[in-house]
């Protein structure tokens, strides 16, 4: 009976989480859409995009003769493309993503959330398919499809760090990861090499707490995994900050390298920074990989 009352407060207490981030993120998702002209562009298709003036090369059945005799130029009718892409997301649901230096600080799982959560929002208005790594969620279009990512993405992982999904890679999509990254980098070198090798291309946004960068620590400190696998105690915490800074910048490097490899781009992203300006890096990162 307990058991079951539990397993009750737990789904009522996930369900209750649902409606806030799905209209942060539509909220979100809406101040990108305000002055952007989305992920339009021109190709096979049917329907009208826009007129453009004629180019050497260009066969004279494109020219649009009643456009053309408005002057003197001549100009070719362009159709948008339409044919939609499959983009696969990972968002990282480790317990270290539960973290936030200040209660004014949104956690870091809140930020990625939200950010996945309101990109696939944005990708589905522009006709792509969006869907998670892996075989729990294929890429699928529709509003139905954003309710089945913020279920996916309202459980939290009981490990630390968890690993980016890499099995299933639709060939020749597209993908985003969002994660700290601050776990085992052989796992994140083993999805972005198994993702090149089928022609997968994407983007690799880290988002940290302000105090990972700064490390602004002093005195006594206990230092505790938020799944409290690890601990460590130190008198002097200000000791360790150079040492922490370099690997830090360490793990930066060797992620940029690893993108840069594999064909992917990477971002960075603060949790006291705005999250539409991270959103819209996103959104511009994958519609430049895509031309």
């Amino acid at each position: 009976m307990n058991a079951a009352l539990t397993l009750r407060e737990r789904s009522e207490a996930e369900a209750s989480r649902l409606p806030p981030l799905l209209a942060r993120a539509e909220h979100l998702a809406g101040t990108v859409l305000l002055g952007d002209h989305g992920r339009r562009r021109s190709g096979l298709g049917d329907d009208f995009w826009q007129y453009r003036p004629a180019q050497i090369g260009d066969s004279r059945r494109l020219i649009d003769h009643r456009r053309s005799a408005r002057g003197d130029q001549q100009f070719v009718r362009e159709r948008e493309w339409q044919i939609a892409q499959s983009i696969m997301l990972w968002v990282d649901q480790g317990a270290s993503m539960r973290f936030a230096s200040d209660k004014s600080l949104p956690t870091k799982a809140d930020r990625v959330r939200l950010l996945g959560l309101a990109i696939a929002i944005l990708l589905v208005r522009g006709g792509e398919r969006v869907g998670l790594t892996g075989t729990t969620l294929p890429p699928r279009r529709g509003n139905a499809q954003i309710i089945r990512l913020a279920q996916a993405w309202s459980e939290d992982s009981q490990t630390d760090y968890a690993p980016p999904e890499h099995r299933a890679m639709i060939p020749h999509a597209r993908a985003v990861f969002i994660s700290d990254f601050l776990g085992p980098l052989d796992e994140v070198e083993l999805a972005l090499t198994k993702a090149a090798d089928r022609g997968v291309r994407g983007v690799l946004l880290q988002v940290l707490d302000p105090s990972e960068e700064s490390f602004p620590y002093s005195g006594r400190t206990i230092f505790e995994s938020v799944g409290g696998t690890a601990r460590h105690e130190t008198l002097k915490a200000a000791d360790l900050r150079d040492r922490y800074l370099d690997r830090l910048a360490a793990r930066k490097d060797a992620l940029t390298q690893l993108c840069r490899a594999t064909g992917w781009q990477m971002g960075l992203h603060h949790t006291g920074d705005s999250a539409q300006s991270a959103l819209l890096w996103l959104y511009r990162a994958l519609d430049g990989g895509t031309r």
